[in-house]
């Protein structure tokens, strides 16, 4: 973000309009901006999971022995969970650390803007291009391989609290972990790296069937294993439940790990967060 941009956000603190939760639209309507303006960062967020989608149900297409479903079909809701954690988790972790280094946080924060908006502003942005990545991976998976839309409400509903809190659990966790980068040189390292193992023992690259158990055991304690298992029971047939850990979708565990990553995911923030980096004291 620019100084342009703080001032802006000043000059709409000083048009008076009354509340965080309007501050914090307005906020969030700037974030949106900002983030279509750079149209490289909207190409790369928008297509690296829809490529990798292609490349791993290209490659592995085969039919899954005892499962009624294709090889192909397990990427589609794995790939939406991937992209609900890379527009939350990875864009915050990696955005607000680089805002800190640039003292735009700093600024921010000299301002009569109450923080919870800045915060606010945040969510928007995540839920925006949340709700297009996996609207877009739900097109390419609906078109090209076969994965059925849900055709009772139960399972719309299941969709949407799963969107809805691994979305804000995965961008609690993203606001806490852009702490620990020193620098805005290393934020991607730190960020993209426990992103990355994660995508690979949650069952995001490879079958579940296949990972280790304690593998899987470590990618329990994380959202987005559960989100992955969630997403295939709302978009994969009962018959698919073979390939789980459990041999069950765990709909109710799934709600209970994203709650209590949205609760633990406040709390880091509260405890973390600094408008500051390190050396600014």
């Amino acid at each position: 973000m620019t100084t342009t941009a703080v001032k802006e956000t000043r000059s709409h603190v000083h048009t008076g309009l009354p509340g965080v939760w309007g501050l914090g639209l307005r906020r969030g309507a700037l974030e949106i901006k900002q983030f279509f303006r750079q149209r490289d960062q909207v190409v790369f967020t928008f297509a690296f999971p829809v490529v990798f989608l292609f490349l791993f149900a290209s490659i592995f297409s085969d039919d899954v022995e005892g499962a009624g479903i294709k090889a192909s079909q397990l990427y589609v809701p794995a790939m939406m969970a991937a992209g609900i954690m890379s527009t939350s988790f990875q864009s915050l972790g990696i955005s607000i650390a680089v805002e800190r280094d640039e003292k735009v946080l700093r600024r921010l924060r000299g301002t009569p803007m109450p923080p919870a908006a800045y915060f606010l502003g945040k969510i928007w942005l995540v839920l925006v291009t949340g709700v297009l990545e996996t609207a877009i991976l739900l097109l390419v998976g609906t078109t090209l391989y076969d994965v059925r839309l849900p055709s009772d409400a139960a399972k719309w509903f299941a969709f949407a609290w799963i969107f809805v809190l691994g979305l804000t659990g995965c961008a609690l966790l993203g606001i806490a972990v852009s702490s620990v980068p020193k620098s805005s040189k290393s934020a991607s390292s730190v960020v993209v790296l426990p992103f990355l193992v994660l995508q690979f023992i949650s069952g995001v690259y490879i079958a579940i069937d296949t990972i280790p158990d304690w593998m899987l055991n470590i990618g329990a304690w994380f959202p987005l294993k559960w989100m992955c298992q969630g997403l295939r029971g709302v978009f994969l047939p009962d018959s698919a439940q073979v390939l789980e850990q459990a041999g069950s979708w765990e709909l109710g565990r799934t709600a209970l790990v994203l709650g209590a990553w949205c609760v633990g995911g406040l709390l880091l923030c509260l405890l973390t967060f600094r408008w500051k980096t390190r050396r600014d004291g």
